[in-house]
């Protein structure tokens, strides 16, 4: 009787025994072999399921609680009449649009090229050089650029007192350049220019570009105060080599009557085509990029109302503007960066 006992608790042992090799990888288990052959598994943790915070969304861009900042053109004080003008255009973009729009008073154009990179601001004027500065981190997409006599962009020439012993490469007959920049701009290495002031796209900034492009590195410059002052000096040729203004800064109506022969006697040796721009109204690329369109029907339609006119001189000293794409900055941009000039330094 003891022996059938105990072939029942073998045969239970190598039972339990082969359970737990089957089961022994799929959840742990203590097994505890008594006399009876019972199995006891031991209590384990059960899984306990942590609470996932919920994801926090950004409102939509020009909603209540995100609304689209308008920036004022940069003033340290801003009068009255220019931030009531600035609610005009904002009420107005709201009314034409559905988005929310409020405005803020920027103290420089430094700090607004700045909130424009981080969304502190999204709708914008920017001068030629702020414009170039936000290109450089693609913070911007231009909508409008401002005109001057139906015109967004001018040119700028090379000029030289036609007794120098410098070579035209301007056709003035046929108002084309002759043959490659690199080619005409060589003979003014290590000459000294003469440029309009620190700042002038036209009378420094891009000339240089075009001259850095080409390798080219004249001597210090002499800076003029003013461009009709450059041309004075290279008819004078007493002050610098050559010289640098808009086209055609030569039938300027102050030199006129003292210079009657400043055509003949100023020659032309390079022409910069129409590239530099005047201001522009931009919007931050962290808007989506639909908005665009948007945007710019409710501005067009404003600058078509008698006050839409007036808020927009008194805010940006715009009379006019056209729509615009940030291609037609390009060559502009890349002149301005090829001068190695500082371009925050170059913001007024």
């Amino acid at each position: 009787m003891m022996a059938n006992l105990l072939s029942r608790n073998l045969k239970k042992i190598l039972y339990l025994f082969a359970l737990i090799v089957m089961l022994g990888c799929s959840f742990p288990l203590k097994v505890t072999l008594g006399i009876s052959g019972t199995l006891t598994p031991s209590p384990t943790l059960a899984a306990t399921a942590t609470a996932t915070p919920a994801l926090q969304t950004t409102p939509e861009p020009g909603t209540e609680n995100n609304p689209l900042i308008l920036a004022l053109a940069p003033s340290a004080h801003p009068d009255s009449a220019v931030i009531a003008a600035g609610d005009s255009i904002a009420a107005f973009i709201e009314a034409r649009t559905g988005y929310r729009v409020v405005t803020i008073n920027p103290a420089t154009e430094a700090t607004l090229v700045e909130a424009l990179a981080i969304g502190n601001a999204h709708i914008a004027s920017l001068s030629p050089y702020g414009y170039a500065l936000a290109r450089q981190d693609d913070s911007v997409t231009a909508l409008f650029a401002q005109t001057r006599e139906g015109q967004a962009f001018y040119g700028a020439q090379i000029i030289v007192n036609r007794e120098k012993d410098f070579t035209p490469y301007y056709d003035e007959a046929r108002g084309e350049n002759t043959d490659k920049v690199d080619v005409a701009l060589q003979q003014f290495q290590e000459k000294k220019p003469c440029w309009s002031d620190e700042v002038s796209p036209s009378g420094y900034v891009v000339p240089l570009g075009l001259l850095k492009q080409a390798a080219v590195e004249p001597r210090s410059g002499a800076f003029l105060e003013g461009q009709p002052n450059v041309v004075r000096a290279v008819y004078a040729d007493d002050i610098c080599d050559f010289g640098a203004t808009y086209t055609d800064a030569r039938v300027s109506p102050v030199l006129e009557a003292d210079y009657p022969d400043v055509m003949d006697k100023v020659r032309v040796v390079w022409r910069i085509p129409p590239i530099i721009p005047y201001q522009n109204i931009s919007m931050s690329t962290l808007l989506p990029f639909e908005m665009r369109r948007v945007l710019q029907r409710a501005l067009i339609d404003y600058m078509l109302t008698p006050e839409g006119k007036t808020a927009m001189q008194a805010v940006y000293g715009i009379d006019e503007m056209q729509p615009v794409e940030d291609s037609a900055y390009d060559e502009f941009v890349a002149l301005v960066l090829a001068s190695g000039l500082d371009l925050k330094g170059l913001i007024e």
